[in-house]
């Protein structure tokens, strides 16, 4: 990062968790949250690679670290049980955690739209509601910030994860409403393709769609992680403290005009 745009002691005081916090976004807003003063928890499903992504965190500031599997209520309790040990509360959740994989819908087996229902739709509840009963309701205080996809008009040939997100996007709105009066607001961010090491995970041919994305966003560019975690502090500080129950595009205007069905016809290429 060239410059910092918020002051250094923003999140100071401030204890932080976030899910999905071992690599790509979710190490990013980590290790912004830390820059700017606040004590971080990360928490992922793998235990050495966790370890390893606190340890290089804890050159920034104090970070903690839980393996979680979010899709089990069991160990979603066990840590909250940890934070409340170790940090003694939680003041910013951010729900980072969650996994897909291109298909089209006719090629996916109940098993794959589970997991992908299961991980991305109700762990992002099971952690929503566990924060919240443990500690935000409690001190009638907390922000949430949701890491979904920009599904607004679908997402053909992922459709588990455009089903999950936008239950998520409209959980989003739900929760705010009903947790205004504890003094929590709920707001969730919709990326557009992010330059991160889940990236390195596609074949090459949907890399190569990706670099199609990239000459057709109006903005010239693919998004940073930096543009994710800018938005992240945003939402999660004073700065937008009338805003509630809202999702913010950070996807350099893909949402209002790029094409949507590229993926789709990737994919039934790659078939033939």
């Amino acid at each position: 990062m060239s410059k910092e745009l918020y002051h250094k002691e923003l999140f100071k005081n401030k204890k932080v968790l976030v899910s999905g916090g071992r690599s790509g976004i979710g190490y990013g807003i980590a290790k912004r949250y830390l820059n700017l003063g606040a004590e971080v928890i990360i928490c992922s499903r793998k235990k050495d690679l966790l370890e390893k992504a606190a340890n290089e965190l804890n050159d920034y500031g104090v970070c903690y670290h839980y393996p979680c599997d979010i899709r089990d209520i069991d160990h979603v309790d066990g840590l909250c049980n940890f934070i409340q040990k170790q940090m003694g509360h939680v003041d910013i959740l951010i729900n980072n955690a969650g996994g897909q994989f291109p298909a089209p819908a006719e090629w996916m087996s109940s098993n794959g739209w589970n997991a992908v229902i299961n991980n991305n739709l109700n762990g992002t509840f099971h952690m929503t509601q566990a924060i919240a009963k443990y500690f935000m309701i409690p001190q009638q205080s907390g922000n949430v910030v949701n890491i979904i996809a920009s599904v607004i008009r679908g997402l053909p040939g992922m459709a588990h994860t455009a089903a999950a997100r936008a239950g998520v996007e409209n959980m989003t709105k739900s929760l705010a409403q009903e947790w205004s009066s504890y003094g929590i607001r709920l707001n969730a961010i919709a990326p557009g393709i992010i330059r991160s090491s889940g990236l390195d995970t596609y074949p090459d041919q949907i890399k190569a769609y990706f670099t199609d994305f990239e000459k057709e966003n109006l903005m010239n560019r693919l998004g940073e992680i930096e543009d994710i975690a800018n938005a992240v502090m945003f939402l999660s500080s004073p700065l937008s403290s009338y805003i509630s129950g809202i999702t913010m595009y950070v996807d350099g205007m893909d949402h209002l005009a790029l094409g949507s069905m590229k993926l789709i016809h990737t994919l039934r290429d790659l078939a033939k």
